[in-house]
């Protein structure tokens, strides 16, 4: 498998596709709460800044050694969508990851089903070491992350702790 296949990734309950302008207006009710950006930063963005933005998604990295992967989370019984989950892959076989579900959502185990998928794909890709960065008050993505068999590093970038499937050389707070 190649990590740049645009098929859907799929669980018991749900669908990881590829982001698509017209998912904007779903998504801006999905994202709009702004408790949602207490760890995330910024804010909730309308449907007109998010078709932005995934007109800019859909263009790719303007670096040509970096992948940019953005899935819409899809709650397969329903056929809503509820997240996103993310992996800026490269240079080399290194992803960042990110996950994101809608407060409304929350708490019925979306992300943690999610991000284990979405680890266990892009470990399946090739991608040898998968980061995320996770402030150290947002318990519950350190247990989404745990689930997907990240673990903490001493590694920190802007305030938040880099979580990995390897470990890493620390670098200040």
């Amino acid at each position: 498998m190649n990590v740049n296949e645009a098929g859907p990734v799929v669980t018991d309950r749900l669908e990881l596709i590829p982001v698509e302008v017209g998912h904007a207006e779903e998504m801006a009710r999905v994202l709009g709460d702004p408790a949602l950006h207490t760890f995330i930063g910024g804010e909730p963005e309308d449907v007109d800044a998010l078709r932005a933005r995934y007109t800019r998604w859909a263009k790719g990295s303007p670096d040509p050694g970096v992948v940019w992967l953005n899935r819409v989370i899809r709650l397969r019984s329903r056929g809503s969508l509820v997240g996103t989950v993310q992996a800026t892959v490269g240079p080399g076989p290194v992803a960042e990851v990110a996950w994101v579900v809608g407060t409304a959502w929350q708490g019925r185990g979306i992300a943690k089903e999610a991000a284990v998928a979405w680890v266990a794909w892009l470990r399946a890709g090739g991608i040898e070491e998968i980061r995320a960065h996770i402030h150290p008050a947002n318990t519950a993505s350190a247990a989404v992350a745990e689930a997907a068999s990240l673990t903490p590093t001493e590694t920190w970038r802007q305030g938040e702790q880099r979580w990995s499937t390897t470990r890493t050389t620390p670098t200040p707070k």
